[in-house]
């Protein structure tokens, strides 16, 4: 087989219908919903069999967390927005993709799968992570089972120990480099960073006897239960970094889901949600790269060097600009994610801490 380093290709609404009814579209969100059913009523510390290769990639998770603590924030104090040594972080992530892959896949498809794995903790020059980059993580999930690293008896495994390892990972960025959250207004991840957290979260409760959806309004049941359930973690996170107001007011989304009398009810609308406000986003899915393990032929297929600062492909006869000045592809309307940069929470809730509130509480997932 000949692999090939994946490009962009969605860049118009017509390129993103064209996407939504592929095979590639339904190959990634069956994968999901694969991923999904395999963690139904499953605690993240409950036992699981962890294979040689879940392991090794573990370990990978393991090493790239080791190198935040080597890579240190900068001096930065007098902003509120992602630090530089984030660009020191991902160079080096990046750098490393063929001695971190060398015993995890053939060499020829190094190149390929590697960039869907730097590509998933955010963005280098913007300093910035949103779903589109957790949908990164998740292509190179399903790049590693189309190689046959992973079978479908790794899916709960792939879940509960190395998606949970990922997401404690990106929590150790969000937190050390203040990445902002993708986006002008945050809106694509339920917490500004992330979905999938809440759509296998949700799964993990579905039958839970006494944790119902309105349980995230409950301190204490939250304390207690955010290490087994990635849901509550999350809403533990936002509980964090979002202390002046209640979920009411700063996550006004998660408070009417929490409304749902069933876990049932929220994992399903999870589901359509994802497909709704992810997938079917063009300011996500222009971001999201096909090559020969996840194939789409559609589309504009687009050169990495006619991209923009925020990795737009520029138009010769452009219809339109954006607020910089900047054009946008194809005459498209310059989407939400190029508008006014959002400091992260977690900056304004440390620049606090330092002004004498109290520090950040530990996330669950360490």
């Amino acid at each position: 087989m000949e692999y090939t380093v994946p490009i962009k290709r969605i860049v118009t609404k017509e390129d993103l219908e064209e996407f939504l009814t592929s095979d590639a579209h339904n190959e990634y969100m069956g994968y999901i919903e694969r991923l999904n059913d395999s963690v139904k009523n499953c605690k993240i510390d409950s036992d699981v069999q962890v294979s040689k290769n879940v392991q090794t990639v573990l370990d990978i998770l393991e090493t790239l967390l080791n190198w935040v603590k080597e890579i240190p924030p900068v001096e930065n104090s007098k902003s509120r927005f992602g630090n530089p040594a984030f660009r020191t972080f991902y160079d080096k992530v990046k750098d490393s993709v063929p001695e971190l892959f060398k015993d995890l896949v053939p060499e020829p498809a190094i190149k390929e799968v590697g960039k869907y794995f730097y590509e998933s903790f955010g963005n280098q020059k913007r300093i910035d992570y949103g779903t589109g980059h957790e949908a990164n993580f998740m292509a190179w999930l399903l790049c590693l089972e189309k190689l046959k690293v992973f079978n479908e008896s790794d899916d709960k495994a792939v879940v509960l120990r190395v998606f949970v390892k990922y997401i404690q990972l990106m929590r150790q960025l969000q937190f050390d480099y203040w990445l902002e959250p993708a986006g002008s207004h945050g809106v694509w991840g339920l917490d500004d960073y992330h979905f999938l957290p809440f759509l296998f979260g949700s799964a993990q409760l579905l039958d839970h006897k006494h944790i119902k959806p309105k349980s995230i309004h409950d301190v204490d049941t939250v304390e207690q239960f955010s290490k087994s359930y990635m849901y509550l973690a999350c809403i533990h996170f936002i509980n964090t970094v979002k202390t002046t107001a209640s979920l009411r007011w700063h996550s006004p989304m998660l408070d009417d889901i929490s409304a749902c009398k069933t876990w049932v009810k929220v994992n399903q609308g999870m589901i359509k949600m994802y497909k709704a406000e992810v997938l079917s986003k063009l300011p996500i899915m222009q971001h999201f790269m096909f090559g020969s393990l996840i194939h789409f032929e559609g589309g504009h297929p687009q050169s990495e060097e006619l991209e923009d600062e925020c990795g737009h492909i520029h138009d010769t006869k452009p219809a339109s600009t954006g607020p910089d000045g900047g054009v946008f592809a194809l005459g498209q309307e310059y989407p939400d994610c190029c508008g006014i940069p959002v400091p992260s929470a977690i900056a304004a809730a440390a620049l606090k801490g330092k002004e004498g509130a109290s520090k950040p509480r530990p996330l669950p997932f360490d």
